[in-house]
């Protein structure tokens, strides 16, 4: 049986949500998640769900790095946007993702998927969207996670001082739109790094330069830069 998600969310974070815990919303969600997971292979693992925030309490961050959904490939969600696990071969998403990054920072290219060293520099590695059947991409959207992650982030927003919200693909840069309009906080799109967009994100990282966009904005509020070797 699947742990009710209350169970499984860090204790740092239970104030963002604890609005929410009862709720006709999220007892559909739990009911949808149970009936998932007895009917088809759901990723990530339950205990991995919320490891974005496990890895990145509210104190702690400085970017929110918001995606999609995750992988629906076995063996490769893990509860972090856009990583897997060190000794996965590389997601072609997160292979963009690093083609990306070499061109727009210089960094070395990663010979690991995992991004939780981000994570503990203080990166939110957060999707829209938490959980997803096998095989089929946007599956458990608009099944009541965007309510549990809105609220994370609104959290996340209403706490000082500003964060940059760096958002790979329009359903994440429309959340973080609305939920940042008038606030101090500022944000970074690009487009999603799927393979199915073909170049355009290698192409938007190396002209538009997201990742040292955020880390000039970082700086100008008086923050450090983030660390994006890996």
């Amino acid at each position: 049986m699947t742990p009710p998600l209350q169970s499984v969310v860090p204790p740092a974070w239970q104030p963002a949500l604890e609005a929410l815990w009862g709720t006709p919303e999220l007892q559909a969600l739990e009911g949808f998640l149970e009936l998932e997971r007895q009917q088809a292979k759901v990723f990530p693992p339950s205990e991995q769900v919320f490891a974005a925030l496990r890895q990145t309490p509210p104190d702690s961050v400085r970017v929110v790095l918001l995606g999609q959904d995750p992988y629906p490939t076995e063996g490769h969600a893990n509860g972090l946007a856009f990583s897997v696990n060190a000794g996965v071969k590389l997601p072609a998403s997160l292979r963009n993702v690093f083609k990306g990054l070499v061109a727009d920072v210089g960094v070395p290219k990663p010979d690991s998927g995992d991004l939780s060293p981000w994570a503990a520099r203080g990166v939110l590695l957060l999707n829209t969207v938490l959980t997803v059947r096998e095989g089929a991409p946007h599956s458990h959207r608009k099944q009541g996670w965007e309510v549990v992650t809105r609220r994370l982030l609104q959290h996340v927003v209403q706490r000082a001082p500003p964060v940059v919200f760096l958002c790979f693909g329009k359903p994440a840069a429309a959340m973080a739109t609305e939920l940042t309009r008038g606030t101090a906080h500022p944000l970074v799109v690009t487009p999603h790094p799927s393979p199915l967009n073909g170049t355009a994100f290698v192409d938007t990282a190396a002209k538009e330069r997201p990742f040292s966009r955020v880390n000039a904005l970082l700086t100008s509020g008086g923050k450090p830069a983030i660390d994006w070797a890996l």
